[in-house]
């Protein structure tokens, strides 16, 4: 069963291969035999796994088998993305490997420093790229292959971010068609919204895709800001927002037609934190200390400095990576840089496309330390941690403890493995939580002005493994390497 479940996941990127074939085509390309010959290559290879599967393989799955089948798909996927830019790009094997766990991880770090010199079918199936791992593999597979529901909870939870698995519909298949459908229409909106303004539909797509998967690929160089347009960017702003916001709250107001989303404490706790770190960087703009030779380019005017800030902190909090008009966070020094690298490990929230540690773990964990010192001064007390009218079980308290302990140690030891490639110390801290968080900008000299082309490759198989850890929670990915974990048990 695990080689049926990968050979259908395979399958599956043939097809979107053979978008990307189709627009070669369309614009006359030459591209097109490559992604046709990649297709093919792709689709042989996963029906080779499904017949493999029919041979005596064991029929149950294990949770083990959960985990390692998730990683192995993102993997896989990454393996069979990176030949159109080896193929077309002219791309090395770490740099290719690098931009493809880019995009289905949604980071939006980039090796290539020439963007607008691709050809459009390399620039849609990167823009693709992150719209599939923004919902993730295999829930795209369950919503479109019932034959493989297998009513596995195990199986989809092991992939959707968050502290648990909300079951909308009563079969896990019929879930995930419900969580695509309002994919696909945030999707369609979003580029409406965008053709509306100064981009074309391609452009409009394109950058669509990335903006509801919170990726912040962009066909070109200069991102959002080649549009110099103040529509794009409170467009960007506000489906950026809109699609970190955990998608299983549309899925109750669609049915209900109920006020739940605002009264969600995890949203109302988020959507102030935005506000307030707005407000924070508008007064920066004020009252921050700029470097000399930047000064020109201060924003003019309130509205200019509220639409930067905004779509700064947007960008930056939901780890979607867009980077508009002059604003070069760090030029402009750290008082600038450093609260945008504490944006970046905080993140959105849990059950959206959003990185980060997630902003339901930042109230389970500060309400918990508010306990503590409750129970410092009356020690008799029983106080639990209420989200919410719920209690939050006490496994899910040390579970999100787990994870923030586990963030801070990953990025503790990927600035150490970075300096020792010879990074400075803001290099290697914004590398390590921007790829951990999926955010892609990070600081130093892989800031939003550059690329990370210049990293050397072993720094790049680093980052991409940590792309691949933070877009799979963390736990997924780490718990293959316990080797208790690998018993036979449910």
């Amino acid at each position: 069963m695990k080689k049926g479940i990968l050979g259908i996941l395979i399958i599956m990127e043939s097809f979107f291969l053979l978008l990307s074939m189709a627009v070669a085509v369309f614009y006359g390309e030459e591209g097109w035999l490559c992604f046709l010959l990649t297709a093919l290559g792709t689709a042989a290879a996963g029906a080779l796994c499904i017949f493999l599967s029919r041979k005596g393989e064991p029929r149950r799955m294990r949770r083990a088998d959960n985990f390692l089948i998730v990683s192995l798909s993102w993997i896989v996927f990454s393996l069979v993305g990176m030949v159109p830019y080896i193929s077309l790009a002219g791309m090395d094997l770490s740099s290719a490997f690098f931009e493809t766990m880019s995009g289905f991880t949604t980071t939006g770090a980039t090796c290539i420093n020439d963007i607008d010199s691709l050809p459009r079918s390399l620039l849609f199936w990167r823009a693709i790229t992150q719209w599939i791992g923004g919902l993730g593999i295999v829930v795209f597979s369950f919503a479109l292959i019932p034959v493989y529901e297998m009513k596995n909870t195990n199986l989809y939870s092991a992939e959707v971010t968050g502290l648990g698995l909300d079951k909308l519909r009563p079969k896990i298949g019929a879930t995930a068609r419900r969580v695509l459908l309002i994919y696909l229409v945030l999707t369609s909106c979003c580029a409406l919204f965008y053709w509306i303004g100064p981009m074309s539909l391609y452009d409009a797509c394109c950058h669509a895709f990335s903006t509801i998967a919170t990726g912040g690929f962009s066909t070109h160089s200069e991102s959002i800001a080649y549009f110099r347009s103040s529509y794009v960017e409170y467009v960007a702003s506000f489906f950026m927002v809109v699609s970190s916001i955990n998608f299983s709250l549309y899925y109750y107001v669609s049915i209900r037609r109920s006020r739940v989303l605002f009264q969600n404490e995890e949203v109302r706790v988020f959507l102030a934190y935005l506000a307030v770190a707005v407000l924070c960087f508008v007064s920066l703009f004020y009252l921050a200390p700029v470097p000399e030779g930047v000064q020109d380019l201060l924003p003019k005017g309130f509205e200019e400095t509220f639409r930067t800030a905004l779509f700064h902190v947007s960008s930056v909090a939901t780890s979607t990576g867009f980077s508009a008009q002059k604003f070069d966070y760090v030029a402009w020094g750290a008082s600038f840089w450093m609260p945008t690298v504490v944006l970046m490990a905080i993140g959105a929230c849990a059950g959206s496309t959003a990185g980060g540690i997630k902003i339901i773990r930042i109230i389970i964990c500060a309400k918990s330390v508010l306990n503590e010192l409750i129970l410092l001064l009356h020690p008799r007390a029983v106080i639990g941690v209420r989200v919410g009218r719920q209690i939050v079980p006490e496994a899910k308290v040390r579970q999100a403890l787990s994870f923030i302990f586990i963030y801070i140690l990953l990025v503790v030891v990927a600035m150490t493995c970075h300096s020792l490639l010879g990074a400075d110390v803001d290099t290697a801290l914004g590398s390590s939580i921007s790829m951990l968080s999926n955010v892609g900008p990070a600081t130093g000299s892989t800031g939003p002005a550059s690329t990370f082309a210049a990293v050397p490759a072993s720094g790049k198989w680093l980052m991409s493994a940590y792309m691949l850890i933070g877009r799979l929670e963390i736990f997924t990915v780490l718990s293959l390497f316990v080797p208790n974990y690998w018993k036979d048990r449910k």
